[in-house]
């Protein structure tokens, strides 16, 4: 299926200027950063935790440990994306034991892919709370989940895809809808 660009809901000013927000959202609701770490699913949403630990630390002057996890081995549906499928490292070299995660990704849709890293996450220690921060919530929920932030809410078709392309991965900051 080729899906054509339907319209540009972010640009790259936009995209600033929500995780800038996102990142006082997560601040004012946790009473600052203390005992918060961020941890980005790869691969997006691995660079949005890392822009908005580096927010966090200019808002309120202390480093947040951040990391990043791989969820290809905790999902559901492995035996139909690829006979080998390609691993990525997942990078927490920190307790997070009663931390606060703060989980991050650029688009929640169905709520697998954030089941997923919940399971990973408790099999690396019982965290005081998680919290999910999202770029975009583009609806259509098929498990019980619901982010804490929310960048930007983008009603979709479930025909329609929502891509969020950043200079590290797609030399572009952008998101776009397809349809």
């Amino acid at each position: 299926m080729n899906l054509k660009e339907k319209s540009k809901t972010l640009d790259e000013a936009g995209i600033k200027r929500t995780l800038l927000r996102i990142s006082h959202e997560i601040i004012e609701k946790n009473q600052g950063t203390d005992e918060l770490v961020v941890i980005g699913i790869r691969n997006r949403g691995a660079y949005l935790a890392e822009r908005i630990a580096e927010n966090m630390k200019a808002i309120e002057g202390k480093d947040v440990p951040v990391g990043a996890i791989d969820i290809t081995l905790y999902r559901d549906d492995l035996s139909e994306i690829a006979e080998q499928p390609v691993l990525q490292s997942t990078d927490i070299d920190f307790d997070i034991n009663n931390k606060k995660i703060i989980l991050v990704d650029d688009v929640l849709f169905t709520g697998r892919t954030v089941r997923c890293a919940l399971d990973e996450l408790v099999d690396f220690g019982r965290p005081a709370n998680i919290q999910l921060a999202v770029l975009v919530d583009r609806g259509h929920r098929e498990f019980p989940i619901r982010p804490d932030f929310v960048g930007k809410n983008i009603p979709t078709s479930k025909d329609e895809s929502v891509e969020v392309r950043l200079k590290e991965t797609d030399d572009k900051e952008e998101v776009v809808v397809l349809a």
